[in-house]
């Protein structure tokens, strides 16, 4: 089992940003690649940003490329999402998930375990 927590979510103004961090505790962090998904109210979980275990590949959304970067500290059992340029499209609830194994990383169906998530509104 791997238990993830969220936190750093907030209210910020369009163009500010946030930085939301996910705490692993549980199973070997470092063997799980990290994914942040999104969800805003009556959409469907979006992929936003993923890295490998290794932490030297990552993957990103079309619309946050340039903007956001996620990163992860092993020693820290801690993945980061650093989000800048912040849009009022950019507001959800952000998750982190972890999957052991898997190629697909932007797919949400294939993640084992998964945070409460943490609200991030961006406002116009």
């Amino acid at each position: 089992q791997v238990q993830l927590v969220e936190s750093g979510g907030g209210l910020v103004q369009a163009g500010g940003s946030l930085r939301l961090s996910c705490a692993a505790s549980g199973r070997t962090f470092s063997i799980y690649d990290m994914g942040w998904f999104r969800q805003a109210p009556g959409k469907e979980r979006e992929f936003v940003a993923a890295i490998r275990w290794s932490g030297d590949s990552t993957d990103y959304y079309g619309s946050v490329k340039g903007r956001f970067t996620i990163s992860r500290d092993n020693a820290k059992n801690t993945v980061y999402l650093q989000m800048n340029s912040l849009k009022p499209e950019d507001t959800a609830v952000y998750y982190c998930a972890a999957v052991s194994g898997s190629t697909v990383v932007t797919d949400p169906r294939v993640y084992d375990y998964w945070g409460q998530g943490t609200q991030v509104t961006v406002s116009s």
